[in-house]
């Protein structure tokens, strides 16, 4: 606690700081502060843990993985198989199937808190974190539930925030005149509140397509706006996780030629979706991903209502009237009400002040995968890889490898010249 006393010693003789920096109260954490209590961060502290190093965890939320908890739909499952969305450390129960439901994968999570004793500070919301070159610390501003102000102070800050911080709402004409049920997929819960109603759903990844399906089974009537390219896959192959086998695959083959396999099996089980308007980009679901970050859509059974016409695939939309879709192609159609499946976005430019490591345009590391995990002076990243838990998992070890290298170190090193003061005091006469 020495450096804390030398950091409290200089601001008590900086009159600037006094007059800038008056929080309601001010915290001195030894170990590093993680932003974000979803999986990510609770990774990260698990990793820290196991270690012996203590860390803080801060979450705007009420909850753990409160995007799990709060902001999905209720026949959500994970997409992939459960092996490849573990957490370091611990591994899902083997009763669990293949495809953990949402409630099974927030109780794994709540279990892994538990285990690693990780226990976050909730209804905390960080307004601002940078780094005081001054002092050495980071300086990580919250506002809690009642407004009220506190300033933590620690050695390293980790970014914990992740890919899908905010909802992404696009801005369309005419959307204050539409006078119907307007909604983010975050504010979707199940499609029995939708029978017997006609909706749009805009966005064809994953959670579109899955929406598309909920609304179906609870008799509604949707409709699908493919804005983009999108590459469709079938979930299983031969009994075998798509991704699994891609994943298999690619130690022996280039990626090219995987993905001309996949593109060739899904042609033989899912035939030519360009003829159901879902066109595929130039690129194979593998180099496309790797490029663009886009996630292929692995099929559940949207394809087959698709065929069926039970969901219809409309164009981009140009502009909205009351209770009326008008359509790029010029055509028109009543809604009752459209959902945005139009995924999330990282808010860390809205918090974290530092212009190195994070991109200000898209909130995500500048680097990229396998090398964005970390930044300069004790500032690190988890969850911006765009590649799920698993590339998340990957930067959590990683990043607790590397304080506790650093902890050492700086231990080491203070050992060192601790002594050596100690030897002048005993050879002065």
């Amino acid at each position: 606690m020495d450096c804390f006393r030398e950091i409290e010693g200089k601001q008590a003789h900086d009159p600037l700081f006094h007059k800038m920096n008056k929080p309601s109260r001010r915290v001195f954490v030894p170990g590093p502060i993680i932003v974000g209590a979803g999986p990510s961060g609770l990774a990260v502290a698990a990793c820290l843990q196991e270690k012996g190093l203590p860390s803080m965890v801060l979450e705007r939320s009420s909850c753990i993985a409160s995007l799990w908890q709060l902001k999905t739909y209720d026949r959500l499952r994970l997409h992939l198989p459960k092996q490849f969305c573990e957490l370091p450390l611990m591994g899902f129960p083997s009763e669990f199937p293949t495809y953990p439901t949402k409630e099974q994968f927030i109780d794994y999570l709540e279990t892994y808190a538990r285990k690693f004793e990780i226990r976050p500070r909730f209804n905390e919301t960080v307004s601002h974190a940078e780094y005081d070159k001054v002092i050495g610390f980071w300086r990580v501003k919250t506002v809690g539930k009642r407004f009220e102000e506190t300033e933590y102070m620690c050695r390293w800050l980790v970014a914990a925030t992740g890919e899908n911080a905010e909802a992404v709402v696009p801005e369309i004409d005419g959307t204050g005149e539409f006078g119907g049920d307007i909604r983010h997929t975050s504010y979707y819960k199940t499609g029995k509140e939708f029978t017997g109603k006609k909706v749009l759903v805009v966005g064809c990844g994953n959670s579109g397509m899955e929406v598309c399906l909920d609304l179906c089974n609870h008799s509604a009537s949707p409709s699908l706006v493919v804005r983009d390219t999108v590459h469709v896959l079938p979930r299983e192959i031969l009994g075998k996780s798509t991704f699994g086998l891609s994943m298999w695959l690619l130690k022996w083959l280039p990626m090219r030629l995987v993905d001309r396999f996949l593109l060739i099996v899904s042609r033989l089980m899912l035939g030519d979706t360009a003829r159901l308007g879902l066109d595929r980009p130039e690129k194979g679901p593998l180099e496309h991903k790797n490029g663009s970050g886009k996630t292929p859509v692995l099929d559940v059974g949207t394809l087959a209502k698709i065929k069926s016409g039970d969901v219809k695939v409309c164009p981009g939309i140009k502009k909205l009237k009351r209770h009326t879709v008008e359509f790029l192609d010029g055509k028109m159609e009543n809604f009752d009400a459209i959902i945005f499946a139009t995924g999330y976005k990282s808010n860390v430019p809205s918090w974290l002040k530092e212009g190195d490591m994070f991109s200000e345009e898209d909130g995500f590391p500048k680097r990229p995968f396998p090398n964005g995990w970390k930044g300069e002076c004790g500032l690190y990243a988890v969850g911006f890889t765009k590649r799920g838990i698993l590339g998340a998992s990957m930067d959590a070890r990683r990043i607790a490898e590397d304080i506790e290298w650093c902890r050492n170190e700086e231990a080491a090193s203070y050992d060192h010249n601790h002594r050596s003061v100690l030897l002048m005091k005993s050879s002065s006469p």
